[in-house]
């Protein structure tokens, strides 16, 4: 006779009754080999619905079982959700605790047993879209200055080669996944005016690049010591391997202490400030949007606030009757 399997470490972290748990385990195991979710992701499920079927337990006043799930009112989980908002947990903390209830929910009831209604009854917390913070045109083209970084321990080749990264997020707007996530062959060099890259959820898009990237790209490129094959990535570390992004960000880090910018100033921000300096230039939205790769205008919409706000802003400071 085999001895009993024995049990996972997060099956004796979830509380709930044992069929609760053994849905769980299932529901967890389904994310991970069928949605193939990350690890990470995984985990904070996990986490999120111990604390939920830790709440229960209390509420009900027994340890819950699938069918007492399934019988839950919208109060009960508006309940849980009102003692998570009571610890500080912020409104994106819970929209994504929501979503796992409702993904455990959906596999309860794929389950066959039964509807639960009351998880898809409750509205999804509004989460505040925070304004991109862009750089000034000036400090935006300074960061892509190699002369900025001249006075540092650095050898020039690296040099140019952040400056060239750099180059890419501002001068076509790309995310810095998008620009370390091209090959050599894709270089912009020689004259190449566009670029194909690819973006969120494996949609490529077909991006412009301007004759100072192709010459920052170029001078990286004649000064890199290293061999790069075409399938390569165009960028490379200090020993021959993928760059890695926090380099980068490590770089802007240092940028903003020799130029005085705020901590706002990221590699990300000059992606914000591509679009928002092409918005104000009196740059196309519809355009905007296919340049960034946004599948929703209204999220390259937020530029138009951020325009708008720089505009009070100068108003507030210029204008002899703003503070009458």
């Amino acid at each position: 006779m085999s001895s009993p399997k024995p049990a996972s470490p997060l099956d004796l972290a979830l509380p709930g009754a044992e069929d609760t748990r053994r849905e769980t385990m299932q529901w967890l195991t389904s994310l991970a080999k069928e949605r193939r979710l990350s690890a990470k992701t995984v985990e904070a499920y996990a986490r999120d619905l111990r604390q939920f079927l830790t709440f229960l337990t209390g509420h009900l006043g027994e340890a819950p079982t699938v069918k007492a799930v399934l019988s839950l009112k919208p109060l009960d989980i508006r309940s849980f959700l009102a003692a998570r908002r009571m610890e500080a947990v912020g409104s994106r903390s819970l929209m994504r605790q929501l979503a796992a209830l409702r993904s455990f929910a959906r596999h309860l009831e794929r389950e066959g047993f039964g509807t639960a209604s009351a998880f898809a009854a409750i509205r999804t917390p509004k989460v505040d879209k925070n304004l991109p913070r862009p750089l000034s045109a000036s400090s935006a083209v300074a960061v892509t200055d190699t002369e900025v970084r001249a006075g540092e321990n650095r050898k020039p080749w690296i040099l140019a080669r952040d400056a060239a990264v750099l180059s890419l997020l501002y001068g076509a707007g790309l995310r810095i996944s998008e620009a370390l996530g091209l090959q050599r062959r894709d270089a912009p060099i020689h004259g190449t005016d566009s670029i194909t890259v690819m973006g969120k959820g494996g949609k490529q898009r077909s991006v412009p690049v301007i004759p100072a990237i192709q010459r920052a790209v170029e001078e990286y490129l004649h000064l890199c010591p290293y061999t790069i094959p075409p399938e390569g990535p165009l960028f490379v570390g200090a020993r021959g391997g993928p760059l890695s992004p926090r380099i980068i960000q490590l770089a802007v880090e240092e940028l903003r202490g020799a130029l005085g910018l705020p901590d706002s100033a990221t590699p990300h921000a000059l992606r914000h400030s591509f679009a928002t300096h092409l918005l104000a230039r009196g740059g196309d939205l519809r355009g905007i949007q296919e340049l960034l790769g946004h599948a929703s205008l209204s999220t390259t919409q937020l530029y138009t606030k951020v325009d708008a706000t720089r505009l009070m802003d100068a108003f507030d400071a210029a204008h002899p009757r703003a503070r009458r």
